[in-house]
């Protein structure tokens, strides 16, 4: 192995989930970056993945790479700063655990990340909340599912992952009136839930199928659900209440887009960034400031609809490294 395959491999498969106990999602996203990175640098130097050392991925491979990433692949500037974050933390990993990378590693954590512009979040009027959270069929065993899970993920604000993520033992039993919810970076919150998510969640209790599997939202094969499922579910439900309000069908909507919903109506209900901040697990106040860029006249507007709704590419595929494959294992069983 040389010198960055073996640090490389024992970043992503030991240190990441066993001694700063990384997300699964996390893990599978740098792996993805530096995947990316190992291809475009072996070609840049010549060379295959499993040859190249920490010399190779220099500064000015790296930001060659970063270019890469906006012209070649058409990725966002926000994806490539993405993509350079997952770098930094790879490389600050190497200054603490090898020595003779310190100044190899401060010239990378020097790249800056790429300015873009501040773009203000969209958002949905009580009536478009409404529509979504009422649309799945509630005769249907899925559609109970569907509801409950619709419910609270607006209620608690919750990303997908952290749904997917929800066990029975999440909630508070027998009441399902509040929701214990592990976030990103581990940071653990506990969230009080309307009475209408609490009957919204008995109802999808009373049906949900039995077996060893203790996710709480469980699909059609009776194991958790996966976020792909998840988002295709919200898809349908969203073409649905489009149906019945219109202007839903001008938006883009996705389940984040009911966490950001959440976000507006704590803000309305508290004018406390602060409280928001917490509701939704962000670990840098920074994050949460996003919501106060809503135009003035917008705040408005949904002032007084925030409230508790009635109940009505690339492929490696072919590609032989040893170095990729160690890294393509560890993807999939971080999946």
């Amino acid at each position: 192995m040389t010198d960055l395959a073996k640090p490389l491999t024992t970043y992503l498969h030991q240190y990441l989930p066993h001694v700063i106990g990384t997300s699964k999602h996390t893990i599978r996203a740098y792996t993805l970056t530096l995947e990316l990175l190992l291809v475009f640098a072996a070609r840049h130097h010549g060379t295959r993945p499993s040859k190249l050392t920490v010399a190779n991925l220099d500064t000015g491979t790296l930001l060659a790479f970063l270019e890469h990433l906006e012209t070649a692949r058409n990725n966002s500037v926000a994806t490539r700063n993405l993509r350079l974050a997952a770098i930094k933390a790879f490389f600050l990993y190497l200054d603490f655990e090898y020595p003779q990378y310190v100044d190899h590693a401060a010239q990378v954590s020097a790249i800056p990340s790429k300015k873009t512009d501040q773009v203000t979040l969209d958002y949905l009027t009580s009536d478009e909340v409404n529509a979504i959270l009422d649309a799945p069929n509630r005769v249907t065993r899925t559609g109970i599912r569907d509801h409950a899970m619709l419910y609270l993920a607006y209620d608690a604000g919750l990303r997908i992952s952290e749904l997917v993520n929800l066990h029975l033992a999440n909630l508070n039993q027998p009441e399902l009136d509040q929701v214990r919810v592990m976030g990103k970076g581990r940071r653990r919150r506990v969230l009080p839930l309307w009475k209408a998510t609490s009957a919204a969640l008995h109802n999808w209790i009373g049906v949900r199928p039995d077996g060893p599997d203790q996710h709480l939202f469980l699909s059609s094969s009776r194991k958790g659900m996966t976020t792909r499922g998840f988002a295709k579910r919200v898809e349908v439900h969203v073409a649905t209440a489009a149906t019945v309000v219109p202007s839903i069908a001008k938006k883009t909507v996705a389940l984040h887009t009911l966490r950001h919903a959440c976000a507006f109506r704590i803000l309305e209900a508290t004018n406390d960034i602060r409280q928001v901040s917490t509701w939704l697990g962000h670990a840098d106040q920074k994050t949460t400031e996003t919501y106060l860029r809503l135009d003035p006249a917008e705040k408005l507007k949904i002032q007084s609809r925030q409230k508790q709704p009635e109940i009505s590419a690339g492929s490696f595929e072919g590609v032989e490294d040893e170095l990729l494959a160690a890294l393509a294992k560890i993807k999939t069983s971080s999946s």
